[in-house]
Order: structure tokens, then C-alpha cells, then sequence
């Protein structure tokens, strides 16, 4: 009889709470398991994290209010008042009394604030809340930034907008973490409960014989073409990492998923070179529809094999025809855990380690509204030359014009090349509204 890594998993989970060691525990969805291994895994123990960061006029963020707004939230969400444990090699979360901080980063005589906040995001550690705000002084734009950071087990990008929201409002409200009624903690507790476990089992049906079999045949030629990062030296003043930009005006009807799939083609085969399939991440999938819409169950992992042997077309109606119609295929399997997928690929012969040689992600800029903060919206910056769990990764903001980023790291990609990269998934993409490609 099959018994698929979610089904086992879950085994494992249920003789662990059944034991003295289990109070207090949650399950993980195969999501949060993928993050949990993979910081399990990295030497040094850092983990992803899902940053915001916001400029308001100086003087108008009052810290403890912050802190009451960012602590009431977290006693919220079970999610944002738990922490991972990997307990005799199974990951859980523990749960613990909401404790969120705001960390006041003073910048160095020769730092500016994005280098502070940089610094201080660097130095999250292992221990400690799932949720970490850090605000700082720009004396020349006479601002304040604000960073609100989340570890990624806790949540992924499309659940941004949630958090802006409920801190805003928490904010505006003047409400704490004493001002949450026990009745309604027990019942975000029970929502987010039967959030994971619909979602697990989902996912144990997408661990079936058929789904892994598919995802074999898929996946038999993938194998990770980047190196291992090298070591950085800590002396460096050079940022980890690079990133370049475009903004210019979206298509009618905005840029078809299939289409993004064959820009990050043309993006590894200038990467990669030609005749290779480096795997490709995106999220997709997961949150059932049955399930409450609660922090922490989010979106699968999904791999695209991006194959290089020829250049992809430049897609004219929404990608290649080959491309859209593995993609559905894909789609119909998307609940498939990311280390069932590993397995099963490997287990058909694929040279795949599990590592992705890039990431794609894709917002809607209606759904990024600015946090408000005691009446006064912040303006949301990018603070450049975080560390990124991928060799590169791109991100597009669809809207009434297309904000395209993105970022690599320098220990793997030389500047030119991934500049050459981007390019390439720029041009890939269909023509845009108006005349001027570029403005």
C-alpha cells in the first residue's frame, strides 16, 4: 500500500503528540516543510524571510503603539505566536505567548538606513518570533523606514496584504494583545487547525500513485545547473546581492502565467546555456477552498523544468502553445507536496538535488495596499542586497503597468550575466500597451 511523505509524515506528528513532548504542538503543511528542512539544513541555520519595508515622514510612527498593534496581531494568528521545532527529524510548530519586537536600528556613522536595516535583518536569529519589526531614522529624506519582516514558514507574499491590513488597524485602534478576547483566540486556534489539516489532506491526495508518476515523467531530465554559492567573504563591502529593474506599460489584459514560464526559459538559457532543464520555482496551489483563509496556509511550490535547448518564441498570445498546455497539466497536480516532487523525480533518475536555480513570483498591485499608520500612508521601498535562497529570482507587480524586478546572488552569477538574464526575460515578455516599450 502507498503511504505518501505527507501520510507519513503526519504518522510521525500524531505518536509525537501523543506523547508528553506534543503539548502545544501544530502540524506543518508541506509548504512550511519545505522552509523548516531547508533551514534545518543550511549551516547556518538562517532562515527565509519575507520582508516590507516603509517610509513614513519622521516622527510619525509611535514605537509602542507599533508594539501593542504587531503583539495583538500576533496573538491573533496562531501562526505569529508559535515557533519551528524539528522534533527526532519531524518539523512542528510550538506554540508560545505572542512576543513580537520592534527593534530601534541606529545606523552607524557610515551607514545609511538601508544599510542599518540590512544589517539588522542579517542578524535575525534561530530563536525568537516569526514576526520582527525594525524601524530606523533616513536624516537625509527626513524619514523614518519601518521594516516588517516575517519568517516564511510563517507566511508567503500574497498574504502581505493581510498583515498590512489587520497591523494598520490594530494601529488605528490602539488595541494590544491583552484586548483579544480569550474566546476568540480559541477560535483562530480552531480556524487555523482545520486550515492545515484540509490542507494536509490535500496534500495527501496529491501524494497519490498517479501524481507522483506524473511529476516523474515530468521531472526525469531536471538537474540543477548553478553551483553551490561560495563562500562570502565577511569583509566584502560589496553587497551579497544584485538587482535591476523595469517599469514600463502592461498588455492589454496583462502578461498570461505561461508566457512569465518562457521568459524565465530565455532568462536560464542565457544563465545555463542551451540543451539543459534547471528547475524553476513558483508558488501555486494548496489552500483549499473549504479552508479559512488563515496566515500560514499558503501556496505549494511548484517546479517548472525550464528546458534550453532552443529559445523560446517571443510569446505573442500568452506563451508558447507547448508551454500553456503543461502548465495546465501541472496545475492539476499543483497540490503535490515540493518533497514528494523531489522524490518522485529522483526516483525516475532525474540528477536533482532539490535545489531551484531560480524563483519567479507574481502580485497584484491592487492587492498591496499601503500600511497606514496613525492616518498617514507609508510609501513602500526596496531595500537591495538581501541574501535570496535561489541563484536568481524575478518578481512582477501586474497592474495598469508592469513593475519587474529582480535579484541574484553574486557568489553564484556575475553581475553581466544575470543583467544579460533579466534583459532576456524583459524582451520575452509580450509587447506592451503603448508605443514606448521602455518608459
Amino acid at each position: 500500500m502507498h503511504t505518501s511523505i505527507t501520510g507519513q509524515y503526519l504518522a510521525r506528528f500524531r505518536r509525537i503528540t501523543d506523547a508528553d513532548t506534543g503539548a502545544g504542538l501544530l502540524p506543518v503543511t508541506g509548504a512550511q516543510r519545505r522552509f523548516v528542512l531547508v533551514r534545518a539544513m543550511d549551516p547556518a541555520g538562517r532562515p527565509d524571510t519575507v520582508p516590507m519595508f516603509f517610509a513614513f515622514p519622521r516622527g510619525t510612527v509611535d514605537p509602542v503603539r507599533l508594539w501593542a498593534a504587531a503583539n495583538h496581531l500576533a496573538a491573533r494568528h496562531p501562526v505569529l505566536h508559535a515557533r519551528p521545532e524539528v522534533i527526532r527529524g519531524t518539523p512542528a510548530l510550538r506554540r508560545e505567548a505572542a512576543d513580537v519586537p520592534v527593534e530601534r536600528v541606529r545606523p552607524a556613522p557610515d551607514e545609511g538606513s538601508a544599510d542599518a536595516l540590512r544589517r539588522a535583518v542579517s542578524a535575525w536569529s534561530a530563536q525568537g518570533s516569526l514576526m520582527r519589526l525594525y524601524l530606523t531614522d533616513d536624516e537625509r529624506a527626513d524619514e523614518e523606514i519601518l521594516g516588517i519582516v516575517l519568517d516564511h514558514i510563517a507566511c508567503d507574499g500574497q498574504s502581505l496584504a493581510r498583515v498590512v491590513d489587520e497591523l494598520g488597524d490594530a494601529y488605528r485602534d490602539g488595541l494590544g494583545p491583552a484586548d483579544l478576547a480569550p474566546a476568540d483566540a480559541e477560535a483562530e486556534l480552531a480556524a487555523y487547525r482545520e486550515a492545515v489539516e484540509l490542507q494536509l489532506d490535500a496534500e495527501q491526495r496529491g501524494g497519490s500513485p498517479a501524481a507522483l508518476e506524473y511529476w516523474g515523467d515530468r521531472l526525469r531530465a531536471v538537474h540543477e545547473r548553478a553551483p553551490l554559492p561560495r563562500p562570502r567573504d565577511p569583509a566584502s563591502d560589496v553587497l551579497p546581492t544584485g538587482a535591476a529593474e523595469l517599469r514600463r506599460s502592461a498588455p492589454a489584459g496583462g502578461v498570461p502565467f505561461p508566457a512569465l514560464l518562457d521568459a524565465c526559459r530565455a532568462t536560464a538559457r542565457v544563465l545555463y546555456g542551451p540543451g539543459h532543464v534547471p528547475p524553476i520555482g513558483y508558488p501555486w496551489g494548496g489552500r483549499p477552498a473549504a479552508a479559512a483563509q488563515v496566515l500560514g496556509c499558503f501556496l505549494n511550490t511548484v517546479v517548472f523544468p525550464a528546458r534550453t535547448h532552443d529559445a523560446p518564441q517571443l510569446p505573442e498570445n500568452g506563451g508558447s502553445e507547448t508551454t500553456a498546455t503543461a502548465w495546465w497539466d501541472d496545475l492539476d497536480r499543483a497540490d503535490t507536496p515540493f518533497d514528494e516532487v523531489v522524490h518522485a523525480a529522483r526516483s525516475a533518475g532525474a540528477r536533482w538535488t532539490g535545489r531551484l536555480d531560480g524563483l519567479l513570483t507574481v502580485d497584484d498591485a491592487r492587492r498591496r495596499p499601503p500600511l497606514t499608520l496613525g492616518g498617514v500612508p507609508g510609501r513602500e521601498v526596496h531595500i537591495d542586497g538581501r541574501p535570496v535562497r535561489a541563484p536568481f529570482a524575478v518578481s512582477l507587480t501586474q497592474g495598469p503597468e508592469l513593475h519587474i524586478r529582480m535579484v541574484w546572488d553574486r557568489s553564484v552569477l556575475d553581475d553581466e550575466a544575470a543583467e544579460d538574464g533579466f534583459a532576456a526575460f524583459c524582451r520575452a515578455l509580450p509587447a506592451p500597451a503603448s508605443a514606448d516599450p521602455a518608459h
